[in-house]
């Protein structure tokens, strides 16, 4: 199939989009483009993504075997172990339920969506 379009960017419900932003700066280094109370973005390794407060933004639950698969983040890191004692210090949270063993790490961002730390391939 001939591609006929080309991701321009991701974009994340959010209770409260500049701190959510400014996490995520913090974690991947990339830059804050934009930062309002509505939307804020940041930008780096020519992808971007994008913040938009919802007005009564619940989490998804974690783990919810009932509901159903949402999105999330995968994030490749060089050390789960520092990097998880590194986003936790950031704000995020690790749940109890991790179902990768120890071949990769979920945690929560601080407005509670779940992403992954996983180990960077090699060679």
């Amino acid at each position: 199939m001939t591609a006929t379009a080309d991701l321009a960017m991701v974009n994340l419900d959010s209770s409260d989009p500049a701190a959510h932003a400014a996490f995520y700066h913090r974690a991947l280094g990339w830059e804050i483009t934009h930062s309002e109370a509505e939307y804020a973005m940041i930008s780096g390794g020519g992808a971007s993504i994008g913040f938009g407060l919802v007005e009564g933004y619940q989490p998804p639950a974690w783990p919810d075997p009932a509901g159903q698969k949402r999105y999330h983040l995968d994030l490749y890191v060089d050390d789960l172990a520092v990097a998880e004692k590194e986003f936790v210090a950031a704000g995020a949270s690790k749940p109890e339920f991790q179902p990768g063993g120890d071949r990769w790490v979920v945690l929560l961002d601080p407005i509670g969506q779940p992403f992954c730390l996983c180990p960077r391939p090699q060679g």
